[in-house]
């Protein structure tokens, strides 16, 4: 009888510790708690099946394309978007970034233009952004680097976008 009472209060407690350790197990895995399980992360166009991407701010050019942005592909309608990014660099730094909404009829939408300051490790969210009325999104460009902001070449970061539904 002893050992059967115990047992009820193991599977209560397991029922009750459950939920919340879904919970923080979502939360440390993608960094966005539970109850935004509505979002997805986008892949970036031409990665390699990671939705974070991990650059450094490489120089501005005369010839040839600058790793200042990334595309990240919208493969279906979303209300709303999200954009993250993390230091990686190992000192204080300040990031120019600004985000884009681009749409399959050309145009597109700035919704960021900063430059904010991050210590090592740390970062941001940036929206929710809401889809646009009458327009479809095809990416979500994230651009983070300046020709007018020359003190942040070299460091490091990692981002990454959701669509929400």
């Amino acid at each position: 009888m002893r050992g059967l009472a115990w047992s009820e209060r193991s599977m209560t407690a397991i029922r009750a510790i459950t939920p919340v350790l879904l919970s923080a197990l979502t939360m440390a895995a993608t960094g966005v708690p539970a109850a935004q399980a509505g979002c997805r992360f986008l892949m970036p166009l031409g990665g390699g099946g990671n939705p974070v991407v991990s650059k450094r701010i490489g120089p501005d050019r005369l010839v040839g394309r600058t790793n200042w942005n990334t595309d990240f592909v919208v493969d279906r309608d979303f209300r709303s978007y999200r954009f993250f990014f993390t230091s990686a660099s190992t000192e204080r730094a300040s990031f120019p970034v600004s985000g884009f909404m681009v749409f399959t009829d050309g145009s597109s939408l700035q919704v960021i233009n900063e430059t904010p300051t991050f210590e090592p490790g740390t970062g941001r969210m940036f929206g929710p952004f809401q889809a646009v009325p009458g327009k479809r999104t095809r990416l979500m460009n994230f651009r983070v680097g300046s020709s007018t902001t020359p003190a942040a070449l070299g460091f490091s970061y990692r981002i990454s976008v959701q669509g929400c539904t």
